[in-house]
């Protein structure tokens, strides 16, 4: 099956740093632009971040910006988290659309979710 394997999750305290990754398999990076979602208990999934297959970035959420930082490299696409705060709690997951980023609310022209990995934000 043609997914992302995302990794990095765990339990933080507020404030602290966490840096997610996700690897495609059964395929390669190559002319692809992946974005970062994540889903909180009881909310829709929303886009957080995306970076295309040139480099460009872009941050969906207004919460994250100046926070998190996305990038990639010829094999995985990284989300470094800072100061995170207890609103970051929830599950990330990674997705692909071909060459360019997509706005989320177009969430259906993203592919290759993978099971996500789990970020709980607490004291």
């Amino acid at each position: 099956q043609l997914q992302f394997v995302e990794s990095g999750g765990g339990l933080v305290q507020p404030g602290e740093s966490l840096r997610l990754a996700c690897a495609p398999s059964g395929f390669t990076l190559d002319d692809l632009a992946v974005g970062w979602f994540r889903q909180a208990p009881g909310k829709e999934r929303e886009g957080v971040s995306c970076i295309n297959s040139r480099g460009g970035t872009y941050y969906y959420a207004n919460s994250v910006k100046d926070r998190f930082a996305i990038a990639r490299d010829n094999a995985k696409v990284y989300l470094e988290m800072n100061n995170v705060d207890p609103e970051d709690t929830a599950v990330y997951y990674c997705a692909a659309a071909k060459f360019k980023c997509v706005p989320p609310e177009r969430i259906y022209e993203y592919d290759y979710f993978g099971l996500g990995t789990q970020v709980t934000v607490s004291s």
